[in-house]
């Protein structure tokens, strides 16, 4: 194929796959990377990040809600659309990065499937009546408390949570208002409106039924309604009002203080429940806590858009680059492609687009550590290099700088001992504490897409063939097999870039046979595309094949089913107050 000589790539054939919607997880690679010692973020079934601890299970709703903020983004992207910002491929908040690499890094093994340690647990674990949580956790169990009964019910509509004005102030400080308004849950001024409606509620559930001694069943089997007040919110009896509501409709509540109307327990800053009466003190399983940095970096990801002006802003993308719009002629060349002259051949070649992979002289070269690995696929995409903080943060997010330059200096080190030893090859240059892939010694696949997109953006002639010859020679998404969070901007906007060639060669196509194909090569390199789609059942319909645009269609919104975008259809404009 006339495109492969565009990447510089010399020795492999790659088979393009449809990318998975949501990523399983690590993907064994051919280059033998071992782990590096994840056990600082993740121990006793949890996930740790600053300011707090995640159970797994909360951990896995976090990444499966980030992963939707993608694919609603890959959904909602317009090709070639000149007005477009890019504000949509800023990367996601730190506390959510931190649980993504963690779970990247420690999956669990299938022989051990996890114990519930989220919403179902916490539920079962609290007493009926309602309980008062006080201590120095007390506020961290109560912003975990929000955040496992928010994303539970992001996943699975029958959880709902109650709470007050107070009550969210006090967890989420600043950010409550503007914040608050914007999260599933309904928000209340008293325990009176509370107990309203919890019953309502329960009658909307159940509408004919009362449930009785004989079938009662676990509470959180039936129902996962869960009220959080503050201990400010009303006096005794309003107290005891809300408990008969919640003692009737199985409902948990939890009071952020004493509990007039029941027990209260302590809470300790680990997230463990203690019972004074019981031994031993410490009563179930331990619990998510959060700071308010943490909770709110969560938080925003299943925010809806804020309609209203002067909300805290999301942040900016990091500007990436982007190729001018495709220069086409109005008829197809059938001249051969004009491709810029390959530099001298380096023995070391780097696979990033796909499979990574580091090959010396067309062999694969074997990096023992993941986070040497991790190292050459961040430099390859930023190749004018890194400093030592830029890496830590990208490779470890959510741990603390000090604790990880030793661990990074090892991975350094032993990545330029295997590089020196198999070809004494100076491939990564150190100065002034800022590293940088050596282009004498090795070449980049990444580097050469992207030279190959600005020759063919540049060129005057036979410019059609140029950026066919970039579509041909695509092999696969950026580190297609990783779920490092800091690709997913860099690895969309490349994907854009590809898609962008694929309607403008249709658009400036005059045989509809041919724009479809184009358009089919966009939809296998990005399924979700909502405007690829359109524009491909267009043509199909000027072709006068009805059917087979109903069928293109019908197979459309089942790839969204299956990613969980179909209760999601609609346009999810971005805005500077809403993440995805």
């Amino acid at each position: 194929m006339a495109g492969a000589a565009v990447f510089g790539v010399t020795t492999t054939n790659v088979t393009t796959a449809v990318p998975h919607s949501v990523s399983s997880g690590p993907v064994a690679l051919q280059v033998q990377a071992s782990p590096d010692d994840p056990g600082e973020v993740t121990h006793e079934n949890g996930i740790v990040v600053s300011g707090g601890w995640l159970p797994r299970e909360v951990a896995a709703q976090v990444t499966a809600a980030a992963a939707l903020v993608w694919l609603r983004r890959r959904r909602d992207y317009h090709p070639r659309n000149a007005s477009r910002d890019n504000s949509d491929l800023a990367s996601l908040p730190p506390t959510v990065a931190a649980v993504q690499a963690a779970l990247a890094d420690s999956p669990r093994p299938l022989a051990a499937p996890a114990p519930s340690i989220g919403i179902t647990a916490l539920v079962d674990v609290l007493p009926a009546g309602g309980v008062g949580l006080i201590g120095a956790g007390a506020l961290p169990v109560g912003r975990g408390l929000l955040v496992t009964a928010l994303f539970a019910g992001h996943r699975h509509p029958t959880t709902s949570l109650i709470t007050t004005k107070a009550a969210l102030a006090s967890l989420l400080g600043p950010a409550a208002e503007a914040l608050g308004r914007r999260l599933p849950l309904t928000i209340v001024d008293n325990l009176d409106e509370a107990a309203q409606l919890v019953h309502a509620a329960h009658h909307r559930a159940e509408p004919h039924t009362v449930p009785g001694p004989e079938d009662r069943q676990p509470r959180a089997a039936r129902y996962r309604q869960v009220v959080l007040l503050s201990e400010e919110d009303g006096d005794e009896s309003q107290a005891k009002n809300l408990v008969e509501a919640s003692v009737t409709t199985a409902t948990t509540v939890v009071a952020l203080g004493k509990w007039p109307a029941g027990p209260t327990w302590h809470a300790d800053s680990a997230g463990h429940l203690h019972h004074p009466l019981l031994v031993p003190e410490r009563t179930g399983p331990r619990l998510c806590v959060l700071g308010q940095m943490a909770a709110t970096d969560l938080l925003a990801l299943i925010a809806v858009p804020d309609p209203t002006p002067g909300g805290p802003t999301a942040p900016r993308a990091t500007p990436l680059p982007h190729p001018p719009d495709p220069r086409l002629p109005r008829q197809t060349t059938r001249h051969e492609p004009t491709l810029r002259h390959q530099a001298a051949r380096q023995r070391l070649h780097l696979r990033v687009l796909g499979d990574p992979q580091l090959l010396l002289d067309g062999e694969p070269l074997a990096v023992r550590r993941s986070a040497a690995l991790h190292i050459l696929v961040y430099l390859a995409a930023h190749p004018t290099g890194a400093d030592t903080a830029q890496l830590t943060d990208a490779i470890w997010p959510g741990l603390p700088r000090r604790s990880l330059t030793g661990r990074l200096y090892t991975a350094l080190s032993d990545l330029r001992g295997t590089i020196r030893d198999a070809g004494g090859l100076p491939a990564i240059d150190h100065v002034d504490d800022r590293y940088r892939l050596n282009p004498t010694h090795i070449n980049v696949d990444l580097w050469h897409f992207n030279a190959a997109i600005h020759h063919a953006a540049t060129t005057l002639t036979n410019t059609h063939t140029a950026w066919q010859a970039i579509l041909d020679a695509y092999p696969a998404d950026l580190a297609a097999t990783r779920t490092w969070p800091w690709l997913d901007p860099i690895r969309e906007a490349t994907r854009r870039q590809i898609i962008d060639i694929c309607v403008s060669l249709a658009t400036a196509e005059p045989d509809p046979h041919r724009a479809f194909r184009l358009l089919q090569a966009g939809i296998r390199i990005d399924p979700y595309n909502a405007e690829l789609h359109r524009h491909a059942g267009r043509v199909l319909t000027a072709l006068g094949d009805h059917e087979a645009a109903a069928g293109l269609h019908d197979r459309y919104q089942q790839t969204l089913t299956r990613a969980g975008l179909d209760d999601d259809t609609a346009a999810h404009p971005v805005t500077p107050t809403t993440i995805g």
